[in-house]
């Protein structure tokens, strides 16, 4: 107990002013030292002083302002309860992912002050949300859609909030979210503490920064340069893939590579946990990695990791912290990471003490944007390859039952089997013996014959359209102008979306001629029909809001948005149109259940 509690007196964090019982927390939670954000804003944060923070994601900026509002709320005795239905801490995202993983980052954190955390978002039960807001909870979560619709039923007591978080507040403007955001920060008190996130500050950024922030501290960190030649040992490449097909690709990527020891990387604990017992079901040695593992539990993980009891690590970059592991011979991107950094951070892992490496991603053609950007700033390119097919698959199997004979025979133990050999001999030909020993090797290391039979469709890639009254002034938007990108290729964004998927056609073509070469061309667009209009105060944010958060469809994939008094028609990706239609289905747009059916007009 002494050694516990000299670490955390000892703890870059206690420096920072931060409360011993969440330093301990975050010792628990394997928090060696603060990253540059957390140390620039926390100190300001907690002596009460308004925060504009310029920060990507990845860079654990949600320890940054959450740490300092536990410590805030519970020195004022806000933790106690306090009257029913008020909330102490406001948190707002602009996804329901993002309010998941930031509310369990939260509770992590505030566990040893008893913290009462809620996510609020669309798609969610609203009973369920009314009933847990109603017993009282410390800090809210929330998308500003489903904030506001709480904001106007009076279920969310905001009279007594001390601190209110933007966090990724370019993202929210760009999603539609900026009269929700006003609205909201109109309704809370005017003497509480704000801190606004961004990756980029454009005018927008600033003008909301200085209606709602009092002479905020400035903090901001860049993002970290790569080194030329930091990475020149990693092989790396994209595959683009549907998401009903990840799985199945990434067995297939798996199986192909043969890969001694990776690390297969994933944005949630959840998704981990999933794919961990996905991959166990198909017979490979698969461990879990997240913050949800006790420290006793993370230590046998890497025990047998280590020890090649298991032969994939299934980790999120959170628990992926501070790891050792020098043979790692494949960092597998289940995702794209979110960030630049975190991709450079991840494929770090592999290619170390001279050693070659491999760097595989698993991308979604909407991922593509977040590719280019990877490429921009790492000035690497990210060749795309098309998903091997069953017929690559096979050839790869046969290459490694041919090695594996060809060690036994130079082995030369072969004396106990040559009487199998003789005795067949005299009733077959040699070569058919030889075949018939191959063939039995060859099904006894694929178990039998494949266990996804059918072929990974290539997906098309989403085309780069204006939206109709797009408000996008992004500092980066000027990237769309015609000009060089980073790998010396002229023309507009538009063009530089049509080679993407030039380099992903081609590379199927030369697969297979199963797999046809994709065309950007030939991307079809729905219409859906929703059943609210005017009337109803919809506005073209909600609708991007709602489709983005809980279609999971990116902002930037969404088309023309026409509404009118009673309904309104949005086009989307014609792949994308059932989910989309479903996911509208089942969440609520103005606090109105939304009626929504593919356009029959479309």
């Amino acid at each position: 107990m002494s050694h516990t509690t000299e670490s955390i007196t000892e703890s870059p964090f206690t420096e920072l002013g931060l409360d011993e019982r969440l330093v301990a927390s975050l010792h628990a939670l394997g928090y060696e030292e603060p990253t540059p954000i957390q140390r620039e804003a926390i100190p300001p944060l907690l002596t009460g002083r308004d925060v504009l923070g310029q920060a990507a994601t990845g860079t654990g900026k949600t320890a940054a302002f959450s740490l300092p509002m536990l410590q805030s709320i519970a020195l004022a005795g806000g933790l106690d309860g306090g009257d029913r239905g008020t909330v102490s801490g406001l948190i707002l995202v602009p996804t329901r992912e993002l309010a998941i993983q930031v509310a369990e980052a939260v509770h992590k954190y505030g566990k040893r002050l008893g913290v009462r955390v809620l996510p609020i978002y669309g798609g969610q039960s609203i009973v369920q949300q009314l009933r847990v807001l109603k017993r009282g909870v410390d800090v809210v979560v929330a998308t500003p859609g489903r904030a506001l619709d709480h904001i106007r039923r009076s279920s969310m007591n905001l009279s007594k909030v001390r601190v209110v978080v933007l966090d990724e507040a370019d993202e929210m403007l760009d999603m539609g979210f900026a009269d929700d955001l006003e609205a909201i920060l109109n309704a809370v008190p005017t003497d509480r503490q704000t801190a606004l996130f961004s990756a980029t500050l454009p005018p927008r950024i600033a003008a909301i920064a200085q209606r709602h922030l009092r002479e905020p501290v400035r903090v901001t960190v860049a993002n970290e340069p790569s080194e030329p030649g930091s990475m020149p040992r990693v092989r790396q490449v994209a595959y683009i893939v549907q998401r009903q097909h990840k799985v199945t690709a990434l067995g297939r990527v798996l199986d192909m590579e043969d890969p001694s020891t990776a690390i297969v990387f994933c944005r949630t604990r959840t998704e981990v946990d999933e794919l961990t017992e996905t991959l166990g079901s198909r017979g490979y040695r698969a461990e879990a990695l997240h913050g949800g593992l006790s420290q006793e539990q993370r230590d046998r993980v890497m025990r047998r990791f280590r020890a090649g009891t298991s032969e994939l690590l299934v980790a999120t970059d959170v628990a992926a912290r501070g790891l050792d592991i020098e043979q790692i011979s494949h960092v597998i991107n289940f995702d794209v990471p979110t960030s630049p950094d975190a991709y450079i951070h991840r494929i770090g892992r592999t290619g170390r003490a001279g050693r070659e490496g491999v760097a595989i991603t698993l991308a979604e053609p909407r991922d593509h944007r977040q590719l280019r950007n990877i490429e921009r700033l790492t000035r690497q390119r990210i060749p795309l390859e098309a998903v091997p097919t069953l017929l690559d698959l096979r050839a790869r199997r046969l290459e490694l039952t041919r090695g594996a004979l060809r060690e036994i025979i130079l082995s030369g133990e072969l004396d106990d089997f040559r009487v199998v050999i003789d005795s067949l001999g005299e009733e077959f030909d040699i070569t058919d013996i030889a075949a018939a020993a191959v063939r039995l090797a060859h099904e006894s290391e694929a178990g039998g014959g494949d266990a996804d039979d059918k072929e990974i469709p290539t997906p098309t890639i989403p085309s780069e359209r204006p939206k109709r009254g797009s408000r996008d002034d992004r500092p980066h938007s000027g990237h769309r102008s015609a000009g060089r990108d980073s790998h010396g290729h002229t023309g507009s964004r538009a063009q530089r979306d049509e080679r993407f998927a030039r380099e992903l056609g081609g590379a199927s073509a030369a697969r297979s001629e199963r797999h046809p070469r994709v065309d950007r061309e030939s991307f079809d667009v729905a219409r859906v029909y929703v059943g609210l209009g005017r009337q109803a105060g919809v506005r073209p944010g909600d609708l991007v809001g709602a489709i983005a958060n809980e279609a999971g469809l990116d902002a930037k994939s969404i088309g023309a948005i026409d509404i009118s008094e009673r309904f309104s028609l949005v086009e989307v990706p014609e792949q994308s149109v059932d989910d989309v239609i479903n996911a509208l289905r089942g969440t609520t747009i103005r606090g109105k259940r939304v009626l929504a059916r593919r356009d029959r007009a479309g």
